[in-house]
Order: structure tokens, then sequence, then C-alpha cells
């Protein structure tokens, strides 16, 4: 499972126009830049303040993982050869002299060339026979480079039985595959050879950057344009999702009111083969062309016209056409909060629940922009005046984003008061403080707060926050992801980039970090994200949790008339717990969770290709028709998981315990250590 975390975003991009931060006139990322911007990252990190050896092996380290981290291309004395010649590399980076990277990426390629040129040889031999029985190790961190020339060549064997295994799970012969696979191959090569000098340098800085700590990065022109699009949830295009499938660009989904989708000429698994921007200028043959390279010719500004050739496979028959389609603005509400009603009965009476699903912490930071917290109070708002009992929070896949929304959506549940803190690179200066200063309380019913391993940064703020104020149950999965860290975008002049940096560490009103421990589920289920693979203390060079003080603020309770609530105590949650367990024991769905980690857990290392080609087909069957789901037909299949059920039924058993219950306030709790700290 690959597993992708915005983070928590201090500094927003405000620089990147409608045309694109790609398109912007700049200057190319060269040799005399990497010193300067390594200088950069320093002086900002919360960790580092100067180039140290240390860090320049980590970086050493992340240079070859990004040269291959599957381990297939290179040998063990390639590595060796690779981090003698990069020793030194900042003080020559600070020369000028970046020939050190040069000469890593060109240890590298002629690995490349030898390991295609043999896959090239294995396929191409009539005598050729998929062997289903092949066994092999996938996990690089579960083998060693390989010595010689002929061990790498006893293991690409059997990869390449793999590879072949992924297309005869498409439903390809054999004869087929094997064209596929070698054109794969070729296309490695290609792009390995077209690698420019920039390109070298981007992996190199990103490499530095993660030598950091692991949500440091270096954002290249696209990737920054990206990156803005997450954090607007939207984009100037046609509404259209592309992936590259053989060296074909392929839609996958039509965006539900993009230009695509009105169209009603385009269909999910059509391949555009060529490009043409309005109605007059040249096709451009787009086939084995970089997926972002297509990308980049196919966005514009809104209004604009583009035309793309396509080619359609319907009844066996290949079916070529073009469409002419006008670029438009294209929101992405599909990662927008939302909210649904739900109806639960308990005993005798049916209580109405608000399910306010919130998949990412985005924010536009231009005068007007939209963002998560302005469309949360807006649902909040919808929700009172539905008269609803309690509400679930669903944070369960959000990887975070805006701290700034953040901290205002946390606020949006008690009165005012902190929320959270921000330490600081020099250590002899106070954390920050972030409070919420708004004192109208949105919502004070019965407040049930769904997360799992996947839910991380702003997510854990927010979670941790409310569980520290007793102003939610927190359910679902164990425990949050265990990211506490704060990271600022800087964008770099002349359009060379920007640099993604590591500046705090933060810490929730309780004093807590959620570094590496996250935010602990008060009821605990089973979850498919439970795993010991996921998680902040697994990820490289990952920061080392802190505490502080609590700081609390009594200002956040509302004892009486408008937007007074109740505390979760021990007690409440004790019943809710009882309850929930006792549901969950006998649910099928649960069940089949439970079923699938402990078949996870038991896996042994080296995987069968049998078994994977049956795994492929079962997983290329649900990606097709998950991918070929309505939106409609999405929510659906989201509101019948076992998790949000669940969590509903909590939301009622508290909406009916809460409703003869007498006011607990929260504020006698945290009187007493409040003293000291405000």
């Amino acid at each position: 499972m690959k597993l992708v975390t915005k983070g928590i975003v201090l500094i927003l991009l405000t620089l990147i126009s409608s045309t694109g931060y790609s398109q912007a006139t700049g200057l190319e990322l060269s040799c005399e830049h990497l010193h300067f911007i390594e200088k950069r990252y320093v002086d900002d990190h919360i960790n580092f303040s100067s180039l140290t050896p240390n860090l320049e092996i980590r970086t050493i380290d992340q240079m070859i993982k990004k040269l291959d981290g599957s381990k297939i291309y290179l040998l063990k004395k390639d590595v060796k050869k690779i981090k003698s010649e990069m020793r030194g590399v900042f003080a020559k980076a600070k020369k000028r002299d970046c020939s050190p990277i040069s000469k890593a990426y060109d240890i590298y390629r002629e690995r490349v060339k030898q390991r295609v040129e043999y896959a090239k040889t294995i396929l191409n031999d009539k005598k050729f026979k998929f062997d289903k029985k092949t066994e092999l190790v996938l996990d690089p961190d579960s083998r060693k480079y390989p010595t010689t020339i002929s061990q790498a060549n006893s293991f690409h064997k059997k990869y390449i039985q793999f590879q072949i295994s992924n297309y005869l799970a498409t439903d390809l012969s054999l004869e087929e595959a094997k064209q596929h696979v070698i054109r794969s191959y070729e296309r490695v090569l290609r792009r390995v050879n077209e690698f420019k000098d920039e390109d070298k340098y981007v992996m190199y800085l990103d490499s530095f950057a993660r030598a950091l700590d692991p949500h440091s990065s270096f954002f290249s022109k696209d990737a920054i344009e990206d990156f803005e699009i997450q954090m607007k949830l939207s984009l100037e295009g046609i509404g259209a999702t592309l992936s590259s499938r053989d060296g074909f660009t392929v839609i996958e989904q039509l965006i539900p009111g993009g230009a695509a989708e009105r169209s009603g000429k385009l269909k999910r698994k059509d391949k555009i083969v060529s490009v043409a921007q309005g109605d007059e200028e040249k096709f451009v043959n787009v086939i084995e062309m970089d997926l972002r390279d297509v990308v980049r010719l196919i966005r514009g500004k809104k209004g604009t016209s583009v035309r793309l050739t396509i080619i359609r496979k319907q009844d066996k028959k290949t079916e070529r056409f073009v469409v002419s389609l006008k670029r438009d603005k294209i929101k992405l509400e599909d990662e927008a909060a939302s909210i649904d009603y739900v109806e639960r009965k308990v005993q005798d009476k049916t209580y109405k629940i608000g399910l306010l699903n919130l998949p990412s912490f985005y924010a536009d930071s231009r005068n007007g922009g939209r963002s998560s917290a302005k469309d949360v109070k807006k649902l909040l708002a919808e929700a009172k005046k539905k008269n609803v009992d309690a509400v679930v929070f669903d944070l369960s896949t959000n990887g975070g984003g805006s701290l700034d929304d953040a901290v205002k959506i946390s606020g949006l549940f008690f009165r005012l008061g902190n929320v959270v803190k921000q330490s600081q690179k020099d250590p002899t200066k106070p954390a920050v403080a972030l409070a919420d200063v708004d004192p109208t309380v949105d919502f004070n019913g019965p407040l049930v707060v769904l997360i799992s391993r996947i839910s991380a940064s702003a997510s854990e703020i927010v979670a941790g926050t409310l569980q520290d104020y007793k102003r939610a149950i927190i359910v679902g999965g164990d425990h949050t992801f265990g990211k506490g860290s704060v990271q600022s975008v800087s964008p770099l002049p002349r359009g060379l980039g920007a640099l993604k940096t590591t500046v705090g560490m933060f810490f929730t009103a309780g004093g807590k970090s959620t570094q590496h421990r996250g935010v602990d589920s008060s009821i605990i289920w089973p979850s498919a994200y439970s795993t010991d693979e996921i998680g902040e203390k697994n990820l490289d060079y990952s920061l080392p949790p802190k505490e502080v003080k609590s700081f609390l603020s009594k200002e956040a309770y509302v004892s009486s008339g408008e937007g007074a609530w109740k505390s979760v105590d021990a007690k409440i949650i004790k019943v809710l717990k009882d309850k929930s367990l006792k549901r969950v024991a006998k649910n099928d769905e649960f069940k089949k969770i439970v079923k699938e980690i402990k078949k996870a857990k038991s896996k042994n290392k080296i995987i069968k290709v049998s078994e994977l080609l049956e795994e492929d087909k079962d997983n290329q069957k649900k990606e097709d028709s998950e991918q070929a789901l309505s939106r409609d037909e999405k929510k659906k299949k989201y509101m019948e998981r076992a998790d949000i059920q669940e969590a509903l039924n909590v939301a009622a058993d508290m909406a009916s315990e809460y409703g003869g219950a007498e006011l607990t306030l929260g504020q006698k709790a945290v009187e007493g250590e409040n003293k000291s700290n405000n």
C-alpha cells in the first residue's frame, strides 16, 4: 500500500497564475543553484543548521534509493562506487562542481541498459514459458543488492515472471504480455537516456530534503503546480483523471461537471494519442510521452480550446476520432467537505445524525478563496438548522493540509482558546500558541471523530485537540498516523521550484506531541490500515517525539446557555464502548477485516507468482468496478463501510445517553492546571 499524506502546510503559495507555474518564464535549475538551495533548507529546518557529514551520508543513501529503490538494477559494488563518487558532494556543489551527481547517474544508467538487454533476451527467446511456480522476495527491504551479475540475473529472471503475471491478469495472451513487458523496458531505457541535467538536480535536491526528515521535499516547477491544485481543490483544464499505461495516456475518470464529461464524447479507458492547441495548431503525438508532459499540453487557461485524438477499443473494434474541448475551471468536489444525514433508532427514540466527511484540509490563500474551515462551518450551520442530535466527523482518510484550517475547524466545536503550539528552530524561544479566536460554538451537541492510521497531521491536531478538551470521543482504528511536524512551502526565485521544509513540531492543547504516538481511539475497531507498515515511526529519519506543558484554555468551555456542551468523561466512554464492541463482535464486515489482517500478517516474505496472479486478477476487477462507479454509487459504497456505520451507531448512543444526562463541565477538570499557564 502506498501512502501519501499532504501534511501540514504553514505557508501557502500565492504566486501561481492560472497559466500554470510550470509554464512561467524563469531559469532552468542548474549546478550553480544547488548550494544556495541546500543552505536555504538548513537555514529554515527545525533540526539542522549546517551541512553536516551525517546529512551528506543520508543524502547519498536517499539518492541511491531514488535511483534504484527496488534493487533491480544496481549491484552491491555499484552502490559502494556511488557512495565513493558522491563523497564530498556538498563541498563540490559549493564550488559549482556537480560531477558526483552525474557520475552516480551514469552508473545507474549503464546498469539499466544491461537489465533491459537481459530482459529482452529472456523474453525474445521462443522457449520462454510462464512459470507460475516461481517464488521471489519482492520487498526490497528484505533483500540485499546482488553481488554479481549472475545473482542479478537470477532475481531478474524471477521478476520478469512477476511482470508477465501482471499482464496475464488483464486477460492478455502470453505473447501479448511478453511484448508489453519488452516495451515497458524500452520506455524505461528511453526515459533514462532522456534525463536532463535539470532532472538529475531535482532528484538530488529531493534526496537532500528527504535526508532532513520524511516530510521535507523539493518541488520542481511541475510538482508545485500539482501541490497548488491539491490545496485549492480546483484547476483549469478538461476535467479528466489520466494515467500512463503501456505508453498510452489513458482516461481513468471523468470529473463531474468538467468539460470532458459535459461533452458526452469521452469514456473511461479512452486513449489519447495526440493533442493540439486551439482550432488550427498541428497535433503533437503523445504516444510514449511522459504523462507529466501530456498533462502540460492538455491543461490551460479557462476558455481556451484543446483537441484530442482518441482511440477507443469497443466490441473488438478500434475507433479513432477527434474531440474538441473548451477548457474550464474544475472544482474537485470529491475532495471537499460534505455532509449526509442518517437516522438511527435507540430504544424507542429516533435520532438524526450528521455525517460530516472531510477528506483533506484545503485552503486557497487568495482573498475570498475556498477553504475547508469555511466549508465545514457552513455545513455545521446547515446541520443545526436540520436539528441533528449528534455529528460524526470523518477524518479517517484525511492526510492533512492547512494548519490554519485545522486550528479554525477545531474551534468550531468549543468557545475559544488554544488549539496547538508550534516549536521554533531556536530552542531558547518558546513554542508559539495558535488559538481559535471566534467565540461562536458552531456545534455543541454530541461529537464522534472517526480516525484511522492514515489520518495524519492536521487531522491529528483536530482529533487530538478535541480529545484533550474532552469535547469528542475518538473512534475507529487504534491510532492516527503519528505525524507531528509542520512544513512551510517557500517558492524559489526565477521559477526554480519551491522548498517544502519542516519548520517546527506541533503539540495539541494537552501538551502532547502526536509525533510517532498519534492520537489514540477511545473505542477501537478492526481496521485494514492498522498494520505495522503504516505510521510515522517507520519512515526514514523521522523526528523524535517531544512534549510541552499543557496549555488548555478554560475559555473553551461553556457551562450554560447558548453553546453549552458536555464533556466526554470516562463514564460515558465506558458505556459507549461496551455497546459498540458488542455490535462489532457480531458484525460480518468487521470479521472479514480481522481475517484479512491475520492473512496479511501470516504472509511469507517469499511470494508465489501463482498467488500474485490470482490477487492481481481480483485487484484488477475491483479497480475496474470502483473506477466505473458513478458519484452516487461511490457515496453508497462509502455509507456502507463498516466503520462509518458503527460511528453512526456510537453517535446515536451518545445522543441517547446525553439526552437525559446532567451537564458535566470539562472546565473543572482543567481549571487547576490552567491557573499556572494562563
